[in-house]
């Protein structure tokens, strides 16, 4: 049986240990946080993994566990990172012709008038998110330029967020009266997709919103994959924006939880476990 390096011990793991059993991979969580490890003696015994799945999200201590295990990645170090810069994902799938919400990167600190100058473009309200954190951390929403004159004391405060040391910042349309998709896209084909729903204008679940399976429509399944194919990470969440009229991919997750079965489209677990074993050749 091919054993599968999981760096994460919450629900992914849980849901896919079952269905990939079944078609013989063994999946286990490799402990790599909030420990001590001697050096250079590895707590793994060589060949323990085959294989892993999605490069640890602490990439420092990532780093100590992949020389430590010493295997391929469905979805390595290179990918994570690619994924996690939200502005460099947004550039990189404009100019491929992926539709994207208009977007200011700035990079911070630079003062309030230039601040300024960037909102100067948008109809508010506009949405200002930092450009690495993750599970909505951050994200705000302005109603007029008064608003923005103490974004930058506010997004100092967040960037104390321990997960990066970027400090630069994303300024963005707000997208009213949108579907909010995130979809999954495996090996370049769409899997599966949930309609994100919140009680306020955030729509992530990690902030309490509701994840219903759901079909979407061709045009939300399209823009996913071609995100996939111009980021060509194996395994990736996207999140789609579509108001009927307009379709646009708003961030991409390389490190996606993986839910239930039923949100999938049939053949899910044998497309993923084909993905472990061709990663492993």
């Amino acid at each position: 049986m091919l054993s599968l390096a999981v760096a994460t011990d919450a629900e992914t793991l849980d849901r896919i240990r079952g269905p990939l059993a079944d078609r013989g991979i063994s999946a286990s969580y490799v402990n790599y946080r909030k420990r001590t490890l001697l050096l250079p003696d590895s707590p793994f015994s060589p060949g323990d993994f085959d294989v892993g799945l999605v490069y640890p999200g602490r990439l420092m201590e990532g780093g100590v566990l992949d020389a430590f295990i010493d295997v391929p990645w469905v979805n390595d170090r290179d990918a994570v990172l690619r994924s996690r810069n939200k502005a460099g994902v947004l550039a990189r799938l404009e100019t491929a012709g992926v539709s994207v919400p208009e977007t200011v990167f700035v990079s911070n600190p630079t003062d309030d008038d230039a601040v300024l100058d960037a909102l100067a473009g948008f109809d508010y309200p506009v949405v200002v998110k930092p450009n690495s954190a993750t599970r909505g951390v951050g994200v705000t929403k302005l109603g007029d330029a008064d608003s923005a004159l103490g974004v930058t004391d506010y997004l100092d405060l967040i960037h104390e967020f321990p997960a990066t040391d970027d400090t630069s910042y994303l300024v963005q349309e707000y997208v009213s009266d949108a579907t909010d998709y995130r979809v999954m896209v495996l090996d370049g084909e769409y899997v599966g997709a949930v309609e994100r729903r919140g009680t306020g204008w955030k729509h992530n679940v990690h902030r309490g919103a509701d994840a219903t399976g759901t079909d979407p429509p061709d045009r939300v399944k399209t823009a996913a994959e071609n995100a996939a194919a111009v980021l060509d990470i194996p395994l990736l969440g996207v999140d789609v924006l579509d108001t009927g009229a307009r379709t646009v991919v708003n961030e991409t997750n390389a490190r996606p939880t993986i839910d239930a079965e039923t949100k999938y489209e049939d053949g899910f677990y044998d497309r993923l476990a084909e993905l472990v074993r061709v990663t492993r050749r």
